[in-house]
């Protein structure tokens, strides 16, 4: 898988990740004590726009510290056997108030949805919100496998697709799927064509409100 390790670095660095606290695109890890859980945590990243986890660390920011080699092997063991694609992460060491503190940096998976298997056996999508990971919504995820066909298919933009763009702009806190299909009065499978369509096109996006799945105007920055 071509792993990185990188070289302990200076504890400034690793104080100032600290306090920025757990986010969308940072979580803290007191230990790594199941391959399948932390799998969840590289989804969502990879899924997102990538992050990274802080091992060694409490929810609270205090330093636990770990044994690096240990925790990487868990790791190493979640990204290559229950995440689907396996995904490449790089690490990285730190020495702080005398313990190692382990940071594993997840990219932005080229190839989405990156699926984790839970203990069920199934395969499931996550996604990194503000500082959680949630399962990714079944559009999500059909948009993602829409998104990777690269089939040359050609969108259609209609009176469906019309009125999808102007409910999403006259909403100011987003507006759900079932919305619009009342106001279309179309079926879900209609529906959902239409809005990946737009989102192929860069006229909506999809947002998480609260673990929902909304539609907003897709903004350029």
């Amino acid at each position: 898988m071509g792993y990185i390790q990188k070289p302990i670095k200076s504890k400034h660095y690793i104080q100032g990740l600290i306090e920025e606290g757990e986010h969308e695109h940072q979580d803290f890890k007191f230990q790594i004590s199941d391959a399948r859980k932390i799998a969840r945590s590289i989804s969502a990243f990879a899924n997102n726009d990538g992050g990274r986890l802080l091992v060694g660390v409490k929810d609270n920011g205090g330093i636990a510290g770990v044994e690096s080699d240990e925790e990487m092997y868990m790791i190493e063991q979640a990204a290559l056997m229950y995440c689907r694609p396996p995904q490449k992460m790089e690490f990285a060491t730190y020495r702080i108030e005398g313990k190692t503190v382990l940071k594993v940096d997840i990219k932005r998976s080229g190839q989405r949805p990156v699926k984790a298997q839970d203990t069920d056996g199934r395969w499931k999508a996550y996604y990194r919100v503000a500082d959680e990971n949630i399962l990714a919504d079944p559009l999500h995820v059909k948009l993602w496998q829409y998104s990777k066909r690269d089939d040359g298919a050609q969108v259609v933009y209609g009176d469906r697709e019309r009125l999808i763009v102007d409910l999403v702009a006259a909403s100011s806190c987003g507006v759900t799927v079932d919305e619009c299909m009342l106001q279309a009065h179309a079926s879900r499978q209609a529906v959902e064509q239409s809005v990946i369509a737009l989102c192929r096109m860069e006229t909506i996006a999809f947002r998480y409100i609260e673990g929902r799945l909304m539609l907003f105007p897709a903004t350029t920055d």
